[in-house]
């Protein structure tokens, strides 16, 4: 079974929510991003955001998160039913990547993937290269994140390391 089969183009798969806490976001930001709109609620009071808002990785990273998970069950879930799932392998990358809105303390972020396109790419070893759009729309329904991701996908007939 091909990506695709699981997911046609088009198809927006919802992965899931994440409310970020205040917490949450000073101590991401405190390891990878310590600006200080992102770690210290009153200094953030006198930046462009207003108040503590996420770090732009901080919300690609849980988008990450949902997808490892729903991708996760997915995959059980075709196993258990004696269904081959298909081979994922790493990302080659992302473009157009897009902080939209601050997401601040209390913000309750939903993740979706659309997928856009797949073709098979030649090279070393063959593999198909799975396009989508990822996005995060926050509880008012406005988009904060988006960005178009890409997937490897291994044919079902070939070896691979992982």
């Amino acid at each position: 079974m091909r990506m695709l089969d699981l997911y046609p183009a088009g198809t927006r798969l919802e992965l899931g929510s994440v409310t970020f806490t205040a917490e949450d976001i000073i101590r991401f930001a405190e390891q990878f991003d310590p600006q200080p709109f992102h770690i210290d609620a009153e200094a953030a009071k006198h930046y462009v955001f207003g108040a503590l808002c996420a770090s732009g990785w901080h919300t690609c990273a849980n988008w990450m998160k949902c997808f490892i998970g729903v991708i996760g069950r997915e995959i059980a879930r075709l196993k258990a039913e004696g269904i081959a799932p298909p081979k994922l392998g790493p990302s080659p990358g992302f473009s157009e990547l897009q902080w939209l809105k601050p997401v601040y303390a209390g913000d309750t972020i939903t993740f979706f993937m659309t997928p856009i396109d797949s073709h098979s790419v030649q090279g070393r070893n063959r593999y198909i290269l799975n396009s989508a759009v990822s996005e995060g729309i926050n509880q008012h329904g406005e988009p904060v994140l988006r960005f178009k991701s890409n997937l490897i996908e291994f044919f079902p007939d070939e070896e691979t390391a992982a």
